[in-house]
């Protein structure tokens, strides 16, 4: 049963390497595995004593620090359900991740987070902060000292038990949630286990924030379910100018990121090279499409396969992979081969496609979400034909690497951070000048894409793109605002008279001169 589950796993990687090295906060301390689970046993045990039940959702807002970590395994070991949050929301956003989530405790780093605690407030869910001051102190949490007790011996993980909870952006304006089991990170952990070999002697620098998908399963819970180290960036995020002093002290062997930060990775060797670099096993790129071209050059600096792969937050982040060099070759431009779960290429009414044949790419495995929740409508939509429909176009080729050539979906993907265009829309029309409105992607050379939008403006008035822009700035997180506003009179319109956003993109981009043709990815 334990395997089945990712404290099982968790608990026996523990077991299995107590004195080894879990994770590091970059120049501080170092925790062993040992030590961790201790630390987790003890957290779990505190949140138990003071009313978190199995199945009751806990809200999480850090920086990438060893507390978040702490706190979200002893979330899940209580058998409750960790929902991880993204640190720059407003208030507003706060308010309805918060509610739709069913939260039932905020926990932060000692600092807090003013907008989460606001929301918060408003939702009367209480708040508490967690703090671990150096390796051999003792966890400080918030929360009443109540005698702890024997209950947490009690509590058996189940596979079933869901343990993670994240929302996806849909194609609607309001996000799906995606609850993810016990069974599902155990699933997951194998597979990227699997794919990339990873053993207690591999160790990685977390560039990436552990509220994604990404960050949370390909960078640290797989390297903990193989008994590999992690070490966090002393401040508390991806730093350029400590990556490499990072890598290089903790002995690294391979780190993974979206292409927006193998770009700032690599214009940082061009302009201030380090005078040695670690020697890597591998280099992984996921989130986003990368460029063959920024493949080559990373792979020429650094001297290590730069692996592709594909996934997303419904599959538990991994979906398929270029493989290490020993067990194929990586193809440039292709998101490699399906990775512990079955994939296959439909057409609109569910007809499997043969090779160099593009359709919908369709998932089912065991790494899979079950559903979104409280969402019948997308859920039947999505699970169409028995198989998960991942909005995204592509094709096999000869070789069942897979290549995706587009997306279904009108999400916005900025830097690996997908955004509905509608969210932002309901933004854009909530001002008063405003009497239309569409967001889109546009090709950005730095994030793949970067968010626009056309807006035709209410009679009599004078709003200009600046107003916009502030506007937009206290209604969204940062990552959301639109980069440029075009103030039209019209909108470009299908012939049955909708408002296409692919159409209105291509008509505002052919104001660009410095266009590029647009990236798809994952």
């Amino acid at each position: 049963m334990e395997s089945l589950t990712l404290t099982g796993l968790l608990k026996y990687v523990a077991a299995e390497f107590p004195n080894r090295r879990a994770v590091s906060v970059s120049g501080k301390f170092d925790l062993t595995y040992a030590r961790l689970h201790q630390l987790i046993e003890r957290a779990a045990s505190r949140l138990v004593v003071n009313g978190v039940n199995p199945g009751d959702v806990v809200a999480l807002t850090f920086p990438n620090t060893v507390e978040f970590i702490i706190m979200f395994l002893a979330v899940i070991r209580a058998r409750a359900t960790a929902a991880p949050l993204n640190a720059a929301y407003t208030s507003e956003e706060f308010e309805f991740y918060l509610s739709d989530s069913e939260s039932k405790l905020l926990l932060t780093s000692k600092e807090g987070n003013k907008s989460a605690q606001a929301a918060a407030s408003k939702l009367n869910i209480p708040h508490a902060t967690a703090t671990l001051p150096d390796a051999d102190a003792e966890l400080s949490l918030s929360l009443a000292e109540n005698e702890s007790d024997s209950r947490l011996d009690s509590l058996t993980n189940d596979p079933s038990d869901v343990a993670l909870f994240l929302h996806t952006s849909g194609t609607t304006s309001r996000p799906k949630g995606v609850p993810l089991t016990q069974f599902n990170l155990a699933s997951s952990v194998r597979n990227i286990k699997s794919v990339y070999k990873l053993t207690e002697s591999d160790s990685t620098v977390i560039v990436l924030p552990l509220f994604h998908v990404h960050g949370l399963l390909a960078g640290l819970l797989s390297s903990f379910g193989a008994g590999a180290a992690v070490t966090l960036p002393i401040a508390g995020r991806f730093s350029a100018s400590s990556f490499w002093s990072d890598m290089t002290k903790y002995n690294a062997t391979w780190y993974t990121a979206v292409p927006t930060i193998h770009q700032i990775i690599l214009d940082r060797h061009l302009s201030k090279p380090e005078p040695v670099y670690p020697k890597l096993r591998f280099i992984r790129s996921c989130s986003a499409s990368l460029a063959p071209i920024v493949l080559a050059r990373l792979e020429e600096a650094f001297d290590a396969p730069v692996l592709e792969a594909y996934a997303m937050t419904e599959a538990t982040h991994l979906m398929s992979s270029n493989p290490l060099p020993e067990d194929g070759p990586h193809k440039a431009g292709s998101v490699g081969k399906p990775v512990g779960q079955e994939m296959s290429i439909l057409d609109e009414n569910g007809v499997v496609q043969g090779t160099n044949a593009s359709g919908e790419v369709c998932i089912r495995g065991p790494n899979v979400t079950k559903g979104y929740k409280h969402n019948p409508e997308a859920n039947k939509t999505a699970f169409l034909f028995g198989w998960f429909h991942t909005g995204d176009i592509g094709f096999f080729d000869e070789d069942g690497y897979l290549h995706l050539v587009g997306r279904i979906k009108e999400l916005i993907n900025r830097g690996g951070e997908k955004i509905s265009p509608i969210e932002v829309d309901a933004v854009l029309l909530s001002h008063p000048d405003i009497a239309q409105a569409v967001a889109f992607g546009v090709p950005d050379d730095k994030y793949g894409e970067e968010v626009n939008c056309a807006i035709i403006a209410r009679e009599g008035s004078n709003v200009d793109e600046g107003e916009v822009i502030t506007f937009c700035k206290k209604n969204l997180a940062a990552f959301k605002v639109p980069k440029k506003v075009f103030i039209t009179d019209s909108l470009p319109k299908t012939a049955s008279g909708k408002i296409q956003r692919r159409i209105v993109s291509e008509h505002f981009l052919a104001q660009i001169s410095t266009a590029k043709v647009p990236k798809f990815g994952a």
